[in-house]
Protein backbone atom coordinates (compact mmCIF):
# COMPACT_ATOMS: atom_id res chain seq x y z
CA UNK A 1 0.00 0.00 0.00
CA UNK A 2 1.72 3.60 -1.06
CA UNK A 3 1.03 6.41 0.79
CA UNK A 4 0.21 9.86 -1.24
CA UNK A 5 3.17 11.50 -2.84
CA UNK A 6 3.89 14.53 -0.40
CA UNK A 7 6.46 16.49 1.12
CA UNK A 8 6.39 14.71 3.93
CA UNK A 9 8.00 11.68 1.70
CA UNK A 10 10.07 13.21 -1.34
CA UNK A 11 13.12 13.61 0.47
CA UNK A 12 13.96 10.16 1.02
CA UNK A 13 11.22 8.03 -1.63
CA UNK A 14 11.71 4.56 -1.36
CA UNK A 15 9.57 1.62 -3.51
CA UNK A 16 8.84 -1.14 -1.39
CA UNK A 17 6.61 -3.90 -2.16
CA UNK A 18 4.72 -6.81 0.48
CA UNK A 19 6.13 -9.37 1.69
CA UNK A 20 5.62 -11.57 -1.54
CA UNK A 21 7.56 -9.64 -3.66
CA UNK A 22 10.98 -7.77 -4.50
CA UNK A 23 11.68 -4.58 -3.30
CA UNK A 24 12.82 -2.30 -6.18
CA UNK A 25 13.84 1.85 -6.60
CA UNK A 26 13.98 3.21 -9.81
CA UNK A 27 17.79 4.41 -10.91
CA UNK A 28 16.18 7.95 -11.49
CA UNK A 29 12.62 9.59 -11.24
CA UNK A 30 11.11 13.12 -11.05
CA UNK A 31 10.11 13.23 -7.00
CA UNK A 32 6.19 13.35 -7.94
CA UNK A 33 6.93 9.88 -9.29
CA UNK A 34 8.63 8.47 -6.06
CA UNK A 35 6.71 7.00 -3.57
CA UNK A 36 6.86 5.05 -0.30
CA UNK A 37 5.00 3.15 1.57
CA UNK A 38 2.90 4.24 4.53
CA UNK A 39 4.24 1.91 6.77
CA UNK A 40 7.77 3.18 6.26
CA UNK A 41 6.91 7.11 6.69
CA UNK A 42 6.89 6.42 10.22
CA UNK A 43 10.22 9.14 10.70
CA UNK A 44 10.55 11.67 7.92
CA UNK A 45 13.54 13.45 7.42
CA UNK A 46 13.41 17.81 8.39
CA UNK A 47 13.38 20.39 5.77
CA UNK A 48 16.09 21.13 3.43
CA UNK A 49 17.28 24.78 4.63
CA UNK A 50 19.54 27.29 3.24
CA UNK A 51 21.32 29.98 5.21
CA UNK A 52 20.28 32.98 3.74
CA UNK A 53 22.09 35.54 6.16
CA UNK A 54 25.35 36.31 5.19
CA UNK A 55 25.61 33.84 2.63
CA UNK A 56 29.19 33.09 1.27
CA UNK A 57 30.78 31.11 -1.26
CA UNK A 58 31.78 27.27 -0.04
CA UNK A 59 35.62 27.07 0.99
CA UNK A 60 37.33 24.72 3.22
CA UNK A 61 39.64 26.92 5.49
CA UNK A 62 43.66 26.42 4.94
CA UNK A 63 44.45 24.91 8.28
CA UNK A 64 41.17 21.98 9.31
CA UNK A 65 39.70 22.52 12.73
CA UNK A 66 40.10 20.07 15.20
CA UNK A 67 37.24 18.16 14.64
CA UNK A 68 36.73 15.67 17.36
CA UNK A 69 37.88 18.91 19.99
CA UNK A 70 34.86 20.47 18.08
CA UNK A 71 32.36 17.65 18.37
CA UNK A 72 33.23 17.54 21.89
CA UNK A 73 32.73 21.34 22.76
CA UNK A 74 29.22 20.75 20.75
CA UNK A 75 27.98 17.64 22.71
CA UNK A 76 29.45 19.62 25.81
CA UNK A 77 27.31 22.48 24.97
CA UNK A 78 23.91 19.99 24.51
CA UNK A 79 24.75 18.23 27.96
CA UNK A 80 24.00 21.54 29.81
CA UNK A 81 20.76 21.68 28.19
CA UNK A 82 19.58 18.04 28.19
CA UNK A 83 20.75 17.87 32.20
CA UNK A 84 18.41 20.51 32.95
CA UNK A 85 15.22 18.98 31.87
CA UNK A 86 16.31 15.72 32.17
CA UNK A 87 13.98 14.08 34.98
CA UNK A 88 11.59 17.35 35.27
CA UNK A 89 8.13 18.10 34.04
CA UNK A 90 8.91 19.10 30.27
CA UNK A 91 6.26 18.87 28.11
CA UNK A 92 6.03 16.59 25.23
CA UNK A 93 4.53 17.34 21.80
CA UNK A 94 3.76 14.82 19.09
CA UNK A 95 5.77 15.18 15.72
CA UNK A 96 3.60 14.09 12.92
CA UNK A 97 5.17 11.03 12.28
CA UNK A 98 3.86 10.72 15.61
CA UNK A 99 7.30 10.58 17.47
CA UNK A 100 7.72 12.79 20.85
CA UNK A 101 9.92 15.63 20.91
CA UNK A 102 10.47 18.63 23.31
CA UNK A 103 12.21 21.76 24.30
CA UNK A 104 14.76 19.50 25.60
CA UNK A 105 16.14 18.07 21.41
CA UNK A 106 15.36 21.84 20.12
CA UNK A 107 17.82 23.70 22.47
CA UNK A 108 20.24 20.98 22.50
CA UNK A 109 20.72 21.39 19.03
CA UNK A 110 20.30 24.71 19.01
CA UNK A 111 23.63 24.60 21.19
CA UNK A 112 25.21 21.94 19.10
CA UNK A 113 24.87 23.60 15.90
CA UNK A 114 26.27 27.59 17.40
CA UNK A 115 29.41 25.23 18.12
CA UNK A 116 30.14 23.91 15.00
CA UNK A 117 28.82 27.24 13.00
CA UNK A 118 31.54 29.10 14.70
CA UNK A 119 34.79 26.67 14.17
CA UNK A 120 33.62 24.57 10.94
CA UNK A 121 31.31 28.01 9.20
CA UNK A 122 32.04 25.93 5.51
CA UNK A 123 30.41 23.16 6.72
CA UNK A 124 26.72 21.56 6.14
CA UNK A 125 24.46 20.67 8.81
CA UNK A 126 21.60 18.54 8.94
CA UNK A 127 19.98 18.74 12.84
CA UNK A 128 17.21 16.00 13.02
CA UNK A 129 14.81 19.12 14.71
CA UNK A 130 16.22 21.89 12.27
CA UNK A 131 16.89 20.64 9.43
CA UNK A 132 19.30 21.18 6.80
CA UNK A 133 21.58 23.58 6.74
CA UNK A 134 24.38 24.73 3.63
CA UNK A 135 26.57 27.84 3.46
CA UNK A 136 26.28 27.77 -0.32
CA UNK A 137 24.38 25.55 -2.72
CA UNK A 138 23.52 22.40 -1.72
CA UNK A 139 25.85 19.20 -2.20
CA UNK A 140 28.97 21.79 -2.81
CA UNK A 141 30.63 21.45 0.61
CA UNK A 142 32.82 18.30 1.29
CA UNK A 143 31.81 18.23 5.35
CA UNK A 144 28.70 17.62 6.81
CA UNK A 145 27.50 17.50 10.57
CA UNK A 146 24.69 15.25 11.40
CA UNK A 147 23.15 15.55 14.85
CA UNK A 148 20.64 13.47 16.88
CA UNK A 149 20.34 16.28 19.66
CA UNK A 150 18.66 13.14 21.69
CA UNK A 151 18.45 9.80 20.57
CA UNK A 152 16.12 7.84 22.83
CA UNK A 153 13.71 10.79 23.59
CA UNK A 154 10.89 7.75 24.70
CA UNK A 155 13.87 6.98 26.99
CA UNK A 156 14.44 10.74 28.14
CA UNK A 157 10.45 11.37 28.55
CA UNK A 158 10.01 8.67 31.03
CA UNK A 159 13.39 9.14 32.94
CA UNK A 160 15.48 6.14 31.90
CA UNK A 161 19.25 7.06 31.02
CA UNK A 162 20.09 5.19 28.20
CA UNK A 163 19.08 8.56 25.84
CA UNK A 164 22.18 9.74 24.05
CA UNK A 165 23.18 12.48 21.81
CA UNK A 166 24.55 11.74 18.66
CA UNK A 167 27.04 13.64 16.22
CA UNK A 168 28.53 12.64 13.29
CA UNK A 169 31.22 14.27 10.61
CA UNK A 170 31.08 12.76 7.30
CA UNK A 171 33.53 13.80 4.57
CA UNK A 172 32.33 13.30 0.93
CA UNK A 173 29.58 10.99 2.52
CA UNK A 174 32.20 8.65 4.82
CA UNK A 175 31.15 8.93 8.41
CA UNK A 176 34.79 10.07 9.44
CA UNK A 177 34.31 10.89 13.27
CA UNK A 178 31.01 9.74 15.29
CA UNK A 179 30.14 10.44 19.15
CA UNK A 180 27.96 9.11 21.94
CA UNK A 181 27.57 11.60 24.88
CA UNK A 182 25.24 10.43 27.85
CA UNK A 183 25.76 13.36 29.83
CA UNK A 184 24.06 11.60 32.93
CA UNK A 185 25.89 9.00 33.49
CA UNK A 186 29.03 10.70 32.42
CA UNK A 187 29.75 8.40 29.76
CA UNK A 188 31.29 9.15 26.12
CA UNK A 189 32.51 7.19 23.47
CA UNK A 190 34.51 8.61 20.82
CA UNK A 191 35.37 7.33 17.19
CA UNK A 192 37.58 8.07 14.25
CA UNK A 193 38.30 6.92 11.36
CA UNK A 194 41.65 4.89 11.44
CA UNK A 195 42.01 5.91 15.72
CA UNK A 196 40.99 3.39 18.16
CA UNK A 197 37.59 4.48 19.46
CA UNK A 198 38.10 5.72 23.11
CA UNK A 199 35.26 5.64 26.13
CA UNK A 200 36.10 8.21 28.74
CA UNK A 201 39.54 8.93 27.29
CA UNK A 202 40.31 5.50 27.33
CA UNK A 203 40.74 3.26 24.46
CA UNK A 204 38.05 0.17 24.24
CA UNK A 205 37.56 -2.99 21.90
CA UNK A 206 34.72 -4.85 21.13
CA UNK A 207 34.67 -8.79 22.23
CA UNK A 208 35.52 -11.95 20.44
CA UNK A 209 32.51 -13.70 20.58
CA UNK A 210 32.37 -15.98 17.14
CA UNK A 211 28.94 -17.33 17.12
CA UNK A 212 25.99 -16.16 17.30
CA UNK A 213 24.58 -19.08 19.95
CA UNK A 214 27.22 -17.01 22.40
CA UNK A 215 25.83 -13.36 21.36
CA UNK A 216 24.05 -10.96 22.89
CA UNK A 217 21.97 -8.98 20.78
CA UNK A 218 20.12 -5.64 21.29
CA UNK A 219 17.56 -3.69 19.16
CA UNK A 220 15.68 -0.81 20.10
CA UNK A 221 12.50 -2.06 19.94
CA UNK A 222 10.94 -5.53 18.93
CA UNK A 223 8.01 -3.09 17.28
CA UNK A 224 10.54 -1.56 14.55
CA UNK A 225 10.77 -4.68 12.74
CA UNK A 226 6.51 -5.19 11.99
CA UNK A 227 6.57 -2.73 9.49
CA UNK A 228 6.75 -5.45 6.66
CA UNK A 229 7.14 -9.09 7.01
CA UNK A 230 10.08 -9.09 5.62
CA UNK A 231 11.98 -7.46 8.34
CA UNK A 232 9.87 -9.15 11.13
CA UNK A 233 10.94 -12.71 9.46
CA UNK A 234 14.43 -11.73 9.33
CA UNK A 235 14.60 -10.72 12.50
CA UNK A 236 13.12 -13.63 14.03
CA UNK A 237 15.99 -15.80 12.45
CA UNK A 238 18.82 -14.18 14.01
CA UNK A 239 16.95 -13.48 17.19
CA UNK A 240 16.19 -17.27 17.31
CA UNK A 241 20.11 -18.09 16.91
CA UNK A 242 21.58 -15.56 19.28
CA UNK A 243 22.07 -16.52 23.54
CA UNK A 244 19.94 -13.49 24.53
CA UNK A 245 17.84 -10.60 22.53
CA UNK A 246 17.39 -7.75 24.83
CA UNK A 247 15.83 -4.55 23.29
CA UNK A 248 14.99 -0.43 25.27
CA UNK A 249 18.59 0.90 24.97
CA UNK A 250 18.64 2.84 21.54
CA UNK A 251 22.20 4.51 20.34
CA UNK A 252 23.54 3.14 24.40
CA UNK A 253 23.61 -0.69 22.91
CA UNK A 254 26.20 0.61 20.17
CA UNK A 255 28.15 2.12 22.77
CA UNK A 256 28.25 -1.23 24.90
CA UNK A 257 29.01 -3.17 21.83
CA UNK A 258 32.43 -1.12 21.21
CA UNK A 259 33.01 -0.90 25.24
CA UNK A 260 32.93 -5.00 24.54
CA UNK A 261 29.60 -5.96 26.64
CA UNK A 262 27.11 -6.63 23.88
CA UNK A 263 27.83 -8.46 20.71
CA UNK A 264 25.40 -7.24 18.13
CA UNK A 265 22.74 -4.60 17.26
CA UNK A 266 20.22 -5.00 14.80
CA UNK A 267 17.99 -2.40 13.90
CA UNK A 268 15.53 -1.11 10.90
CA UNK A 269 13.37 1.64 10.15
CA UNK A 270 16.42 4.38 10.98
CA UNK A 271 17.17 7.23 9.53
CA UNK A 272 20.64 9.15 9.18
CA UNK A 273 20.74 10.72 12.03
CA UNK A 274 20.25 7.43 13.95
CA UNK A 275 23.05 5.53 13.21
CA UNK A 276 25.83 7.06 11.09
CA UNK A 277 27.55 8.57 14.25
CA UNK A 278 28.02 4.86 15.36
CA UNK A 279 29.49 3.84 12.24
CA UNK A 280 33.28 5.37 13.42
CA UNK A 281 32.62 4.04 16.74
CA UNK A 282 31.99 0.58 15.94
CA UNK A 283 34.48 0.09 13.37
CA UNK A 284 37.06 1.91 15.60
CA UNK A 285 36.72 -0.72 18.44
CA UNK A 286 37.28 -3.79 16.13
CA UNK A 287 33.72 -4.20 14.96
CA UNK A 288 31.74 -4.28 12.01
CA UNK A 289 28.51 -2.22 10.88
CA UNK A 290 26.41 -2.61 8.01
CA UNK A 291 23.05 -2.36 6.43
CA UNK A 292 21.31 -6.11 6.40
CA UNK A 293 22.85 -6.66 3.16
CA UNK A 294 26.62 -5.82 4.21
CA UNK A 295 26.86 -2.62 2.19
CA UNK A 296 28.25 0.29 3.53
CA UNK A 297 26.35 3.31 5.67
CA UNK A 298 26.81 6.09 3.17
CA UNK A 299 25.38 9.39 2.34
CA UNK A 300 26.15 12.12 0.21
CA UNK A 301 24.53 14.98 -2.12
CA UNK A 302 25.26 15.24 -5.45
CA UNK A 303 26.28 18.59 -7.03
CA UNK A 304 22.87 18.39 -8.91
CA UNK A 305 21.30 18.30 -5.02
CA UNK A 306 19.98 14.99 -5.54
CA UNK A 307 20.76 13.23 -2.42
CA UNK A 308 22.19 9.55 -2.92
CA UNK A 309 21.59 6.89 -0.61
CA UNK A 310 23.31 4.06 0.28
CA UNK A 311 21.51 2.89 3.30
CA UNK A 312 17.91 3.60 3.03
CA UNK A 313 15.54 2.73 3.96
CA UNK A 314 17.47 2.29 7.36
CA UNK A 315 18.60 -1.00 8.34
CA UNK A 316 21.79 -1.61 10.58
CA UNK A 317 23.54 -4.22 11.90
CA UNK A 318 26.55 -4.08 13.89
CA UNK A 319 28.84 -7.10 15.53
CA UNK A 320 31.60 -6.92 17.65
CA UNK A 321 34.07 -8.71 14.50
CA UNK A 322 33.90 -9.76 11.26
CA UNK A 323 33.20 -13.17 12.36
CA UNK A 324 30.38 -12.97 14.08
CA UNK A 325 28.83 -9.83 11.66
CA UNK A 326 29.22 -12.62 8.55
CA UNK A 327 27.22 -14.86 10.80
CA UNK A 328 24.59 -12.75 11.90
CA UNK A 329 23.72 -11.76 7.75
CA UNK A 330 23.45 -15.41 7.43
CA UNK A 331 21.21 -15.79 9.96
CA UNK A 332 18.87 -12.61 8.52
CA UNK A 333 19.06 -14.09 5.19
CA UNK A 334 17.93 -10.80 4.06
CA UNK A 335 19.14 -10.44 0.59
CA UNK A 336 18.63 -9.85 -3.46
CA UNK A 337 15.91 -12.69 -3.14
CA UNK A 338 13.94 -9.69 -1.00
CA UNK A 339 15.69 -6.68 -1.14
CA UNK A 340 16.58 -5.42 -5.12
CA UNK A 341 20.67 -4.75 -5.04
CA UNK A 342 19.65 -1.76 -7.52
CA UNK A 343 17.95 0.00 -4.24
CA UNK A 344 21.07 0.98 -2.44
CA UNK A 345 21.55 3.81 -4.93
CA UNK A 346 18.60 5.94 -5.10
CA UNK A 347 18.14 9.37 -6.10
CA UNK A 348 15.29 11.89 -4.51
CA UNK A 349 14.49 15.65 -4.25
CA UNK A 350 16.58 17.75 -2.05
CA UNK A 351 14.14 20.48 -2.13
CA UNK A 352 10.80 19.36 -1.00
CA UNK A 353 10.18 19.91 2.92
CA UNK A 354 9.59 17.02 5.48
CA UNK A 355 8.61 16.92 8.43
CA UNK A 356 11.12 16.28 11.47
CA UNK A 357 11.90 13.08 13.31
Amino acid sequence: MLCAVSCNCRLFATHISSSNSKRTSPAFAPPCCIVRPAHTCRRSLPPLRYAQANRRPVHLAQAQPDHAAVAEEAVAAAAKVTLKYFRSLVDVETKPDTSPVTAADREAEEAIIAVLKQHCPDYGILGEESGYDWPGEAGQAEYLWVIDPIDGTKSFITGKPLWGTLLALLHKGEPILGIIDQPYTKERWVGMKGRPTTFNGEEVHAKDTKELEAAYLYATSPHMFEIEDQFSEAWDRLRGKVRLPLYGADCYAYGLLASGHADLVAECDMKPYDYLAHVPIVQGAGGVVTDWQGGALKWQMLPSGAWVDKSMPGEVLAAANPELHAAALEALAFGPEEVDPDANVRYSSSTGPASGY
